[in-house]
């Protein structure tokens, strides 16, 4: 490469993130670290009605989770600054000024209803503008402006066919003739996408742009400003392009914001690890290798080519990005999955926020009888709230009740509770011990039908940490006290 690596990421602040931002910010992100180049990140906000300050900060908020930090930026700033849209307007103005001076613009007076009618009078199917304003004369120009009537710029395009070599997909080819002049601002005067993007791109010395194939159209546009501006001096080069592949739903449809599995933070909200949610978007599009699927970041970046990103779309599949996330779950230490789950559980009100001494004392020696266990952070709510929660406030799984607390489960509750009402010692193996002699031994029942119902009894459900641990945890008192209050 002939100059350093400069990619950008730029979403429009319009709403929640979806998976399939965070695919683009992540493939961009690797991409930079991997040639050692710098991460951009750009919010084009020139969508003054739909552009909010929530969703700006929801943009941010998830690249920060993710732990994708960008080099040039809104916060961090930078030489190429500002890095909202919304506060470049007058670059823009300067360059679309640069760009009538040299023709490569016209001022454009046709109303949408003008340019229907003459589509339909010519029987042409070509979809939008047909060029009636292109070679305006003088006259037609003034009687057009002494109406009153408002005009767009429009951008010339240039004859023959625009060709690329397209990162991910190799050569792609446009007829240009496929490729109307379009509009680069609002007859207001207030800049759009079609010239914002290219301009910020040119301006901030962009090499490559790597987007979603659902702009894969846009590119015959884009390229062409490109080389207008690298023509008037505005840029150094045109941005080689790449497109990832679109990312499927269900019904193998493209996965919209509207579908649940899209709504990036609703996997932060369930306790997926930000490592184990990248792994899987990752692998929307490109694999580490043919016979493995977890890895990290690191590992990512040593290998990922952008040439090896499949073209083809890629299905979201929400139990496999489950698997990967258990994956990275079973990586981290006690203490690590201890110190992440600490927040969900305050969320949940499982612990008191502040944490308290005592319940720091009990989280400590009851997560180790869960770490295993849980796949998502979210989840150590459900396994520990039972050993939390206040004896007033403690309530039955009514399902895992009606199933496990009939008359033969009820029968062993009440050997439960006599056998261990004597124990001397409250401890793992004699709990333990004693319901093994009293329940499997005494009363010959298999270990699921003999420890189910107590399970019940005792942590509310039919699925919790081990059992004999748990209740050494809850201690004598509140063990005993939950036996005899599930027998009535």
């Amino acid at each position: 490469m002939t100059s350093p690596v400069r990619v950008r990421f730029c979403p429009s602040p319009t709403g929640s993130p979806h998976v399939g931002f965070a695919r683009t910010a992540l493939y961009n992100w690797v991409f930079a670290r991997q040639h050692g180049g710098t991460f951009v990140f750009r919010i084009e906000d020139t969508d003054k009605e739909r552009s909010t300050e929530e969703s700006y900060d929801a943009m941010v908020g998830a690249l920060r989770w993710l732990g994708l930090d960008w080099d040039e930026g809104p916060i961090v700033g930078g030489p190429h600054g500002p890095y909202r849209q919304s506060e470049r307007t007058q670059l823009y103005r300067d360059v679309l000024a640069r760009l009538a001076a040299s023709s490569y613009t016209y001022d454009c007076f046709c109303t949408t209803a003008e340019v229907d009618a003459r589509r339909k009078a010519s029987g042409s199917k070509m979809q939008g503008y047909d060029g009636f304003c292109r070679e305006l004369s003088a006259e037609q120009r003034a009687v057009f402006e002494a109406e009153g009537r408002p005009s767009v710029v429009r951008f010339r395009m240039p004859d023959g066919s625009i060709t690329w070599d397209d990162a991910v997909r190799g050569e792609v080819t446009f007829e240009t003739r496929h490729v109307p002049d379009f509009a680069l601002c609002r007859a207001n005067g207030d800049p759009l996408y079609t010239l914002v993007n290219p301009v910020d791109d040119a301006l901030m010395e962009i090499t490559h742009v790597l987007r979603g194939e659902d702009l894969l159209s846009s590119t015959p546009r884009q390229i062409p400003l490109h080389r207008a501006l690298v023509d008037l001096g505005i840029s150094k080069a045109v941005p080689r392009f790449g497109h990832l592949p679109l990312i499927m739903g269900e019904g193998n449809k493209k996965l919209s914001k509207r579908d649940p599995q899209a709504h990036l933070f609703a996997y932060r909200d369930e306790g997926f690890l930000p490592e184990g949610l990248l792994n899987y978007l990752a692998l929307l599009g490109w694999a580490i290798a043919a016979d493995r699927d977890v890895f990290d970041l690191e590992e990512m970046v040593e290998a990922f080519e952008i040439a090896d990103v499949n073209p083809n779309p890629a299905r979201f599949d929400l139990k496999k990005a489950e698997a990967i996330n258990a994956a990275h779950m079973r990586m981290l230490s006690v203490e690590e999955i201890t110190h992440r789950v600490i927040p969900f559980l305050k969320r949940d009100g499982v612990i008191s926020d502040p944490v308290g001494d005592a319940d720091a004392q009990l989280l400590e020696a009851a997560m180790p009888l869960v770490a295993e266990r849980i796949n998502k952070l979210a989840e150590a709510s459900g396994m520990l709230g039972f050993l939390f929660v206040d004896e007033d406030s403690f309530g039955l799984d009514e399902a895992d009740a009606a199933k496990l607390l009939d008359a033969d489960g009820l029968a062993a509750v009440r050997a439960s509770y006599d056998a261990l009402a004597g124990l001397e010692q409250w401890s793992t193996a004699e709990i333990q011990a004693s319901l093994q002699a009293a329940l499997v031994d005494g009363l010959g029942l298999k270990p699921r039908k003999a420890f189910g119902p107590v399970r019940v009894a005792v942590t509310g459900k039919r699925i919790s940490p081990p059992l004999f641990e748990s209740m050494e945890l809850l201690g004598r008192e509140r063990s005993l006290g939950r036996l005899q209050a599930a027998l009535g």
